[in-house]
């Protein structure tokens, strides 16, 4: 059972295990059960893939951020245990948070609807409701970088709760037309990342019911090992940070940030300023004002979530043919055995959405999908053996 003495934020996270390599990642026994007066809150874009081929890749990816970016304003920027999930995201809410975050849930379903013009659906789960069915919310931290680390979920609590709110159950309503969310610090302003090695592969792969942890784990395992052998176990974004091409696209969803119609202007101004002042700082290679482009483009590298596990492993990586076709022979295996369901879809560039609190600090995060589907596509790709 949970510690039920163990309930506020900080006390929980105090004890929170964190890995400090990728790999290990699927040992369960390293997690710790959230406490049951928690809750989650979970959210995902209706049709993904279908907005996806509308051409709204990016607002699919910044309205999953978006979920994240209102949480963490909502809750005065505590540190919060989330997973982004490429249309959607899974946050962990402390029981003196829970009327905060319904309530900037509903801004930003009413949010996504109105400016970026897609369905959204959103609920809050009890993790007592969840215990009482017999599963749990287990949770760890990876290290990505010495400032910046991401919650990994295990325990089937997670992939309960989605399916519950994909059934309309802890539903939250949108807010009232016209209310938006407080999503300060949340950008979408880099252009596509192409892949180096060959592709960039977004990858899902998730037990298959009734198969045990061993089995899976040794999976995971396998696949980690397999990755150890591409560059950098095939992270998307060069180690020196990615490009500055400028995305319109990416400036016209962040400028539907703006609260008021009439400040849009303003916004899109200051985006394009920004983004001059950065690439100016990088080609002098001189930091201004305290800020150092090159620092930071290192520090995004660092700081980015192409990796992680939430009820089961979930990659956004670059890597070539070669390895590619052992991952599918080692996951078609899996799968065959009755230990795996798993979808792989391949792109040639990958997308990155940002948290930004400020440049100055070390602590900005960075989510990353493949941009031609990502993780939409692997879920909807996810198959059993024929």
């Amino acid at each position: 059972m949970p510690d039920m003495e163990k309930t506020t934020q900080d006390g929980f996270l105090a004890v929170l295990p964190t890995f400090q390599q990728f790999s290990g990642v699927e040992d369960i026994a390293r997690y710790r059960a959230l406490p049951e007066d928690w809750a989650l809150a979970v959210a995902d874009v209706v049709d993904s893939t279908g907005a996806i081929a509308r051409g709204k890749y990016k607002a699919v990816n910044m309205a999953g951020a978006s979920v994240i970016s209102a949480m963490l304003n909502a809750l005065d920027n505590r540190e919060l245990l989330f997973v982004f999930g490429g249309d959607g995201a899974v946050v962990a809410i402390p029981p003196d948070g829970i009327e905060k975050a319904k309530t900037a849930m509903a801004a930003v379903l009413r949010w996504v609807a109105q400016e970026l013009d897609i369905e959204m659906r959103g609920a809050l789960v009890p993790v007592s409701e969840i215990a009482a069915n017999g599963l749990e919310v287990k949770v760890a931290r990876y290290q990505a970088s010495p400032d910046v680390s991401y919650a990994m979920f295990a325990g089937g609590g997670a992939s309960w709760a989605e399916k519950q709110m994909k059934a309309g159950q802890f539903r939250i309503e949108l807010a009232p037309e016209g209310t938006a969310p407080d999503l300060t610090g949340l950008s979408c302003r880099w252009s596509a990342i192409p892949a180096r090695h060959g592709q960039i592969a977004s990858i899902i792969v998730v037990p298959a019911q009734g198969s045990g942890d061993a089995g899976f784990a040794a999976l995971v395992a396998d696949i980690t090992a397999l990755l150890k052998t591409e560059a950098r176990d095939g992270h998307p974004v060069p180690e020196q940070g990615p490009g500055y091409g400028f995305s319109v696209t990416g400036m016209e969803v962040e400028t539907q940030i703006a609260p008021v119609a009439g400040n849009r202007m303003k916004v899109r101004l200051s985006v394009i300023a920004q983004w001059l002042f950065v690439v100016i700082v990088d080609l002098i290679n001189r930091p201004i004002g305290g800020f150092d482009a090159r620092k930071y483009r290192a520090e995004v590298a660092l700081n980015t979530d192409y990796r992680k596990f939430d009820d089961g492993l979930k990659l956004t990586v670059d890597i070539d043919e070669d390895l590619t076709a052992r991952l599918v022979e080692r996951l078609d295996a899996a799968a065959a055995e009755g230990v795996c369901r798993y979808g792989l879809h391949r792109q040639d560039s990958a997308l990155m959405t940002c948290i930004v609190p400020s440049a100055f600090r070390q602590d900005h995060m960075h989510f990353v999908d493949g941009a031609a589907g990502g993780y939409a596509e692997a879920a909807k790709q996810l198959r059993t053996p024929d």
